[in-house]
């Protein structure tokens, strides 16, 4: 029997990139998979790949900053599967990209509201569910800025540096928001962690760097190269599977070394 047999995943920003491996690495080992996001194109074409896999899958489309259609994805989700097991809250954004503190209000928004008011309203509603279940395995998508700040240098030498601190401030608080969940709810069954990817190759990656950037990107990390989607996804079904049992509160590194040269 397949690990995830007759288990009851729920994975936020699921219709591509970390999140979409991760529904496909879910649906092979058995677990029917919900994803939630917004673009439903996306979102019906990662179903229908999940049923490919061999098992069921479904998409709700949610946005993750507003509390009525978060109860209304988690209210579908034990409406249509009948339980929650396991829930993977990886929706994110990085904002608009500013120099320094030339930011608007708009901006911190829209970051704290996606990547900290989301995750905090997703597990509101999936731990009730949960603790009717006997318990559970929560991931949220923290990344290495959680851990550590970065300035993002344009490819053109003497171009100032662009500081993402409105989305490092906001994976920093999602850490710290995992750590506190997790102590209070152990007792109850539910392990709470986090995964901290470094830089990914995804669509969104690739699509938004230079060739030269991504080039100067990998030359930066022992290993010579960016993490794929689906080695995060693995990190994740582990964080989620019985040998884990003993992690709790755990902040997952996977960033083939980075961070441990900062």
């Amino acid at each position: 029997m397949k690990q995830f047999t007759n288990k009851v995943v729920l994975i936020t920003g699921g219709n591509s990139g970390i999140g979409k491996a991760t529904a496909l690495a879910f649906a092979e080992e058995g677990a029917k998979v919900v994803i939630a996001g917004r673009r439903i194109k996306a979102g019906n074409q990662t179903v229908n790949l999940i049923k490919k896999a061999g098992s069921q899958g479904i998409f709700i489309p949610t946005d993750i900053t507003q509390e009525t259609e978060v109860k209304n994805l988690i209210s579908q989700t034990v409406k249509i599967f009948g339980h929650l097991d396991y829930a993977f809250n990886n929706a994110g954004t990085a904002g608009i990209l500013k120099v320094n503190m030339d930011d608007s209000e708009d901006n911190w928004n829209q970051v704290i509201n996606t990547n900290l008011k989301g995750v905090w309203l997703c597990m509101k509603y999936q731990i009730p569910e949960m603790l009717k279940n006997g318990g559970g395995a929560i991931v949220n998508n923290a990344s290495i800025r959680g851990l550590i700040a970065a300035n993002l240098t344009n490819d053109q030498e003497n171009q100032p540096q662009h500081n993402i601190h409105f989305y490092c401030t906001s994976k920093h608080a999602v850490l710290g928001l995992t750590k506190s969940l997790a102590v209070q709810y152990a007792k109850d069954g539910i392990r709470i962690n986090a995964v901290c990817p470094g830089t990914i190759r995804t669509s969104m990656v690739m699509e938004a760097l230079s060739e030269k950037t991504i080039k100067n990107y990998s030359n930066q990390y022992p290993i010579k190269r960016l993490g794929t989607p689906e080695e995060i996804a693995q990190a994740v079904l582990w964080l989620c599977s019985d040998s884990a049992n003993f992690v709790i509160g755990h902040s997952l590194v996977l960033d083939g070394g980075f961070t441990i040269q900062h």
